[in-house]
């Protein structure tokens, strides 16, 4: 699975746009990577045109869309054309890959509950001029991405050792920015820490939203397991890209991403058989050398 939509930390999902709830039709593009993630991700294959039409359409995007979709993704260099014939196919490119590893690292190592944290906060201060809009924006999303809130004005932190000086590889910003690590002493307290830079409410209400969809005797009406694999493993990424991780000692003794990444992992567990058992009969895949 991925980094998925708007892609970037400049790779980050729906998850920079903010809002409180999952949108209840993902993007196409966040469907698409979810479904390369799961069913491309390690195969050097590339899958036509018309079989990635038939995917999406199950989860209700249209032709159009897709289509567009994937002339976006190729231009954002996510994936690369291999013509065939008359036929026209889709593989990854390493960006693509690397998104795609994030995404299951997050979402099958990392998890949704931090349950291990050390007390270490990584702190970034910066200070750019007020014309550096475009920069400050991209800074920003970076820091989001990789888990950090606003504490104050040009002072982020995150719970845990954050590399980052991998996180704004590239930006061009590293002479403007400061990062330390260490633990909060008295009077700071690392509960106020994190109710003075994260919306914990907000995050709550993410993970209930997809609880109220998923939660239940039949969670999603769409016509095969393929098509609810697809939807609820892109509302997963989508939530364990926008929670910063925060420490479970720390939150409400009844957090909702519990029961979330355990719904999620029992749903997972009941779609995967009969979802690539399906995939294989649908799919014109070509191997690449």
């Amino acid at each position: 699975m991925t980094r998925t939509d708007q892609v970037e930390p400049d790779m980050s999902s729906a998850a920079l746009d903010g809002g409180d709830v999952a949108e209840s039709t993902p993007r196409p593009q966040s469907l698409m990577l979810s479904f390369f993630g799961i069913h491309v991700l390690g195969r050097p294959v590339a899958l036509s045109s018309a079989s990635i039409i038939d995917v999406l359409a199950r989860a209700g995007v249209g032709e159009d869309a897709v289509r567009s979709t994937l002339t976006r993704m190729v231009r954002r260099d996510l994936l690369e054309r291999h013509r065939r014939g008359r036929k026209m196919y889709f593989g990854l490119t390493p960006r693509a890959v690397e998104v795609l590893r994030d995404g299951h690292r997050r979402v099958w190592q990392t998890g949704a509950v931090n349950r291990a944290w050390d007390g270490t906060w990584t702190v970034v201060g910066f200070s750019l001029p007020d014309s550096w809009r475009r920069e400050r924006h991209d800074l920003r999303s970076r820091l989001l991405w990789g888990g950090f809130g606003p504490l104050q004005s040009g002072m982020w932190a995150a719970p845990g050792r954050v590399d980052v000086a991998a996180l704004v590889e590239g930006l061009g910003l590293d002479a403007h920015l400061k990062a330390f690590q260490g633990t909060a002493v008295a009077p700071t307290e690392a509960a106020r820490l994190i109710d003075a830079a994260f919306d914990v409410a907000g995050i709550a209400r993410r993970y209930q939203a997809f609880l109220s969809r998923w939660d239940r005797p039949e969670p999603a009406t769409e016509a095969d397991d393929l098509a609810r694999q697809l939807l609820l493993h892109t509302d997963w990424l989508d939530l364990v890209r926008r929670d910063p991780h925060l420490p479970a000692e720390h939150l409400p003794a009844d957090w909702p991403a519990v029961r979330a990444e355990k719904v999620f992992h029992s749903l997972a567990h009941r779609y995967e058989e009969p979802a690539r058992a399906r995939a294989a009969e649908i799919l014109d895949v070509v191997a690449l050398n």
